[in-house]
């Protein structure tokens, strides 16, 4: 020890300077670098370990290695805006669909399905079908959004599959019966399409067409006939056919023979081909001919419920009975009450 020695004359001095010595060693070793603490753990460890295995054997082995991965960048657990979910759940489900340019919103334009309409390319609900299908082209580009907008003048193309869809739909004529309704069953009374089947089809059929199922999918009545009346009745798939026979602007001619009770004057007979008015609206020229004593025939260009009876009674006269014999320039024939066939290929309403 360095310094001056230091004399300790009492026994009170000597034990003070020893206790302070001894504390001075304690925190000395109480300050020791972290790697001997450390080493001391570890040994501490193994100590332990060997107790274990010799109180319960196997249950020390040494632990499996398991090799550093690296860190997984945090993940956002946020949850999504509502908006945001519901466009990825379409975006994966393949259902998200084009956005209609702005420059087709114009208000005052038609929608595409409407102005394909008016052109003759389809039904409206055709056209929802093809335009979803990506089957039309606007000046070039393809249009897959439902409601969309364009102008009058735009450049409508269709696509070959389209037409090829088109062309596998059928369309059926059917010799109603009296008793049948000509859309949805109503007060008990059957709906004629009840009637397609392949049992009630007509054995004379020219058409080689072999009845599927499918063929009864989206088959609609084009036209009406009530359930009092009796003769033909179109059933069509296909959706020009209906607006031809049955759209507003439909001027295809229907012929009807009509049996009556009373008596018929020649105004009357004048006022039943132009002059009569009918829910306040004029009705459009119509021919009527007597066809023999008790029988006239009636060809119209409209189809308002009950007309041709409501004519009838409005000269006086009473129907006993109605039977539709021609709808454009497709006849009844001889197809037996009851009875279908299909529409051939050469004939056109």
């Amino acid at each position: 020890m360095n310094g001056p020695a230091l004399t300790l004359k009492s026994r009170h001095g000597r034990r003070h300077f020893n206790h302070c010595l001894n504390m001075t060693k304690i925190t000395l070793k109480s300050l020791r670098p972290v790697s001997s603490i450390e080493a001391d753990s570890t040994a501490n460890r193994k100590q332990a370990d060997r107790r274990t295995d010799r109180q319960h054997p196997g249950a020390g082995s040494a632990p499996i290695p398991v090799e550093p991965t690296a860190e997984a960048p945090p993940q956002d657990l946020s949850p999504a805006p509502i908006d945001q979910g519901v466009s990825d759940a379409r975006q994966s489900a393949g259902e998200e669909r084009q956005s209609a340019p702005e420059s087709r919103q114009n208000s005052s334009e038609p929608r595409l399905s409407k102005r394909m309409g008016e052109l003759g390319l389809c039904s409206r609900r055709e056209a929802d079908e093809w335009i979803s299908n990506g089957w039309v082209k606007v000046n070039g580009e393809v249009i897959t959004t439902l409601g969309t907008r364009v102008p009058m003048d735009a450049r409508i193309e269709v696509d070959p599959a389209a037409r090829l869809h088109q062309s596998e739909k059928v369309t059926i004529l059917l010799h109603k019966p009296v008793g049948y309704v000509s859309g949805q069953a109503e007060d008990g009374h059957p709906p004629a399409i009840v009637l397609i089947t392949p049992e009630n089809r007509w054995s004379e059929d020219p058409m080689q067409t072999r009845f599927r199922a499918g063929h009864l999918r989206g088959l609609a009545p084009a036209g009406r006939l009530d359930i009092d009346s009796t003769g033909l009745l179109v059933f069509t798939q296909d959706g020009r056919i209906a607006k031809h026979l049955i759209g507003q602007d439909s001027s295809v001619e229907k012929e009807y023979l009509v049996r009556v009770e009373g008596t018929l004057s020649q105004e009357g007979l004048a006022r039943l081909r132009h002059g009569l008015v009918m829910d306040g609206v004029q009705l459009k020229p119509a021919r009527v001919s007597w066809q023999n004593e008790d029988q006239l025939r009636f060809v119209l260009r409209e189809g308002r419920k009950r007309q041709i009876r409501r004519m009838c009674e409005l000269v006086g006269l009473v129907v006993l009975g109605l039977k539709r014999v021609r709808s454009g320039s497709v006849p009844l024939g001889p197809l037996p009450v009851g009875k279908w066939r299909y529409l051939r290929p050469d004939e056109r309403f």
